[in-house]
């Protein structure tokens, strides 16, 4: 398997259940880091009674990349 800047890796070290595991990991944290920012932007509005705009833009953007992630995938599959 060819693996961008590393270079060729036996099938032996990076199969199929590495990969898939990363995806899950990697998803678990995004999901995890939502969670927070958006906890703490409510936070921030119930008891500072403030907006915190630069998190609910985090928080924009996460949900804009989903959503035309998953279009894509759709309408390319």
């Amino acid at each position: 398997m060819k693996v961008p800047l590393i270079g060729q890796i036996p099938n032996r070290v990076l199969d199929e259940r590495f990969l898939e595991h990363r995806r899950r990991s990697s998803t678990f944290a995004l999901m995890a880091g939502a969670l927070v920012s958006g906890g703490l932007a409510e936070y921030r509005i119930l008891h500072d009674h403030r907006i915190d705009w630069e998190l609910f833009a985090v928080l924009a953007a996460m949900v804009l990349v989903k959503l035309t992630a998953m279009a894509w995938f759709r309408l390319n599959e």
